[in-house]
């Protein structure tokens, strides 16, 4: 594992544009739960009321059930509220400020990214300091869902508010995949994908045009995942340490 350290902190030393993916792994450093999806301490098993997270964290549950999907998204909001970001975070600072053209593509709604000071991000499935209206324009930032009602109405129309997060079964939003599409279109020296399992194609798409471009491609995650096959670098480790690791031998060569 250290000559692929070694030879993984020389290829970032020699690149201008790097891109991090980072999926729930990514936060279990800070002692989340890796979540199934986009939320839910649940892994391979149901939730208490005897079905899938996904099917309590979906749009039509929030149409149809929604104190059923707020119940959980609070559940999840106090677990990230409670935890904070990382030294794997801080790391992908650093390094943005030693590489100006760094991005971050992240599946994870904590903003423990933005939090650690990230500049360049696309939060693809959202975040929940914005809670929004789905009847009318009321729009609202906040640090806690603590003390709202379950599920909050909307103080101007009574209708359901809801976070700004994808929940499953919802499109993606368009400003966000324009972002992501651009920066690709301008492409990437080198792509690290940490901590995720890699099963939508938006996720794997930018590992796999980096790597067709003659780009770096590594994958830090203790599995295996789709991408496993195809990346420069599989380093079967947690993301904390192994960031750690290469970026002390990328500070040693400049």
């Amino acid at each position: 594992m250290d000559k692929q350290i070694n030879q993984i902190a020389e290829k970032m030393q020699r690149a201008e544009r790097i891109l991090f993916i980072t999926g729930a792994g990514m936060s279990a450093g800070s002692g989340l739960p890796v979540y199934r999806g986009i939320g839910g301490l649940y892994n391979n098993k149901d939730t208490e009321d005897g079905i899938p997270i996904e099917d309590a964290l979906s749009g039509f549950s929030l149409k149809n059930r929604p104190e059923l999907t707020w119940k959980y998204l609070m559940q999840i909001e106090e677990n990230c509220r409670k935890a904070r970001f990382n030294r794997g975070h801080e790391i992908i600072v650093e390094i943005e400020k030693r590489k100006a053209a760094t991005w971050v593509l992240t599946q994870n709604i904590d903003e423990y990214h933005r939090k650690a000071g990230s500049q360049n991000m696309i939060e693809i499935h959202g975040s929940f300091s914005t809670v929004y209206c789905t009847a009318c324009s009321y729009r609202i930032e906040t640090d806690s869902y603590e003390g709202y009602a379950c599920p909050p109405l909307c103080p101007d129309c009574s209708a359901v508010l809801r976070p700004n997060v994808v929940l499953f079964g919802e499109m993606l939003p368009e400003d966000k995949l324009e972002s992501l599409m651009r920066e690709l279109t301008t492409g990437f020296d080198m792509v690290f994908s940490i901590g995720t399992s890699s099963v939508f194609p938006y996720i794997v798409k930018p590992v796999l045009d980096c790597s067709r471009q003659g780009g770096t491609t590594v994958e830090i995650n203790p599995t295996q995942t789709p991408v496993s096959e195809d990346v420069t670098y599989k380093l079967s480790s947690n993301a904390t340490d192994a960031l750690e690791a290469i970026y002390a031998r990328f500070i040693q060569g400049e």
